[in-house]
């Protein structure tokens, strides 16, 4: 693996052992995809169905989410939260993973990723392109993964700095609250239209595809809904009241619609975030790519990406991507076996040196927060060397320091980035 500037992160180890890599994980991959049957068809159908339940459930409980009881209004909150569990659940661990095609084996049109549209302001078939394609494809390779910071956010210090950057903690919060709509806007690539890097005739269909997706998602969360309760608030209101009893409800449901979208906005940019920019989480330039056989692929992905822990109800609400290590290496195999060979997958990261990123869900998105932070500022005003910081690392930090250059000779990956984080300084490192 091949990077200009920056250490060869593969580099203790034999053009044999990285071939090793591969045929290990190709192994591992056709065990697992060699065994889908029935019991995954039952998980997935089982999700969607309770999802779909649930979503139901609660639009029928806020349909009476005008009315209050004392001052509070028990059907708001209760439909509320359902709601939002439910649009997080279609999201993260059902549109997200049908439209990677893990579920494309059981020939079932309904559950398809060629058929699937998700509940989101962004096509599918934009989303497809821009992070089926683009992001799995060229992980973390700077200029050629949009994903490294959206193209709005400066997460590594590959990233050159400018005076707007200064306002990158307030554009982090509009963009985790308006997640949908980056993601919605994502695959038109406006940036290169007026870059003139692109042309209209090649923006305009997706454009256009776009806005009308936003159109139908907002006229389904904010129209249609808060008049279906209108509805409902005419035939139960008291004589004399009916107006205002449809006019409380419209109102109280297009706020629940509005608080679900921004509870799933937040939670999906959260989940995201912590697992590709936490601390030593590495970054690539385009010569990575030449010669790239399949195991330096396999590598770049588990270098690249970042996993984090919290038990069962995390792992369901994150989509299993707290496993996300092991979906950049199988983005197509069903999401319940992630965890299943993430023990396996850490043990072939041990037995060739390589670090295996992990932590807990808190401290990843610390990290990430405080690496937004910190890079809002000129690299000037930061205490760690570029050539030892979390989000980039130069061949430098391995021979700068004597003590690690005699412990590692970069001879041992896993060993020396323990090394290196211990001499970084402690605060805003």
């Amino acid at each position: 693996m091949k990077k200009s500037g920056r250490p060869n992160p593969a580099a203790h180890l034999t053009p044999e052992q990285i071939e090793g890599i591969g045929v290990e994980l190709d192994a591992l991959r056709k065990q697992v995809m060699d065994s889908r049957g029935e019991r995954d068809a039952a998980y997935i159908r089982k999700v969607i169905k309770t999802q779909r339940y649930l979503e139901m459930g609660s639009r029928a409980v806020l349909l009476f989410s005008g009315v209050k009881v004392k001052g509070f209004r028990p059907a708001w909150w209760i439909g509320t939260a359902g709601l939002s569990v439910a649009k997080i659940l279609e999201n993260m661990e059902i549109g997200h993973n049908v439209m990677h095609g893990q579920w494309d084996w059981m020939n079932d049109p309904e559950i398809h990723s060629s058929t699937w549209e998700w509940d989101n302001t962004g096509p599918s078939s934009g989303w497809k392109h821009s992070h089926n394609v683009v992001h799995h494809t060229y992980t973390n390779i700077v200029g050629m993964d949009n994903d490294i910071g959206y193209g709005i956010l400066r997460v590594t210090r590959d990233r050159k700095w400018k005076p707007s950057t200064l306002m990158q903690p307030v554009t982090n919060v509009i963009l985790a609250s308006l997640f949908e709509l980056a993601v919605g806007f994502y695959d038109v690539e406006l940036g290169r239209y007026f870059a003139k890097k692109q042309t209209w005739e090649e923006t305009k269909p997706r454009l256009v595809e776009t806005v009308l997706k936003v159109g139908k998602q907002w006229g389904k969360d904010y129209v249609a809904f808060p008049t279906v309760a209108a509805g409902v608030g005419l035939l139960l209101g008291k004589k004399g009241g009916r107006r205002a009893s449809a006019k409380k409800r419209a109102k109280a449901a297009g706020q629940a619609a509005l608080v679900a979208n921004l509870m799933r906005n937040v939670w999906a940019y959260a989940v995201i975030f912590c697992g590709h920019f936490p601390d030593d989480v590495e970054t690539f330039t385009k010569r990575t790519l030449d010669e790239e056989s399949r195991g330096d692929w396999y590598l770049r992905q588990m270098l690249g990406s970042a996993n984090f822990h919290g038990g069962k109800v995390l792992t369901l609400m994150s989509g299993n991507l707290n496993y996300q290590i092991e979906h950049h290496l199988f983005p197509d195999m069903p999401s319940n076996h992630l965890d299943e060979i993430a023990k396996e997958v850490q043990a072939i990261a041990e037995e060739y040196g390589l670090p295996y990123n992990t932590d807990s869900f808190p401290r990843q998105f610390l990290q990430v927060q405080k690496t937004l932070l910190k890079l809002s500022l000129p690299n000037s005003m930061l205490r760690a060397k570029a050539s030892n910081a979390p989000e980039v690392r130069s061949d430098a930090a391995f021979t700068d320091d004597p003590e690690i250059a005699a412990q590692t000779g970069h001879r041992q990956l896993r060993k020396g980035l323990a090394l290196l984080k211990k001499a970084r300084p402690k605060i805003l490192a």
